[in-house]
């Protein structure tokens, strides 16, 4: 089984990361995969984030989204995640700005993995105390260590 873990990277997990609207945040995420994933063309994934978001937002409640998309050429999936330097609106379904995001990016042809692995990280962001660490984290090693003991239990 495909885990969170095995698809995130300390190089993919970012703080402060600024933006000032939804659209920005969108661009930042494609700017990070770009230069982190050489072989995914930066145009084509901030066109499939803004197509999958215009099917409905992926703003999940209490300041947390997951913007995910099927990726041409994407042969494995990869996962990111940001905490803004400030929370945008998201048009999240409780109308809460956003701050947290967690990335997910799938091959075209999907399957239940990777509904698997969207679980997983909705079930790790259902949980307060997991929501606050990866809040307070101060830098990308400890963002992306909140997001590893979350998923190991600890």
């Amino acid at each position: 089984m495909i885990r969170l873990e095995n698809i995130l990277t300390p190089g993919r997990s970012l703080v402060n990361v600024p933006g000032a609207s939804k659209k920005a945040v969108l661009e930042e995420i494609a700017k990070l995969i770009g230069q982190q994933v050489p072989e995914f063309e930066r145009q084509t994934v901030y066109e499939s984030l803004i197509a999958r978001e215009k099917l409905g937002s992926t703003g999940f409640g209490n300041g947390i989204a997951i913007p995910h998309c099927r990726l041409r050429g994407c042969t494995s999936p990869v996962s990111a995640v940001l905490h803004l330097e400030r929370p945008v609106d998201f048009d999240a379904i409780d109308g809460a700005p956003v701050d947290l995001l967690f990335v997910l990016l799938v091959p075209e042809a999907a399957t239940d993995a990777h509904l698997e692995l969207l679980r997983q990280i909705a079930s790790m962001l259902d949980r307060s105390d997991v929501r606050t660490r990866l809040r307070d984290a101060r830098n990308s090693e400890e963002l992306y260590n909140v997001v590893l003991d979350a998923q190991t239990g600890h």
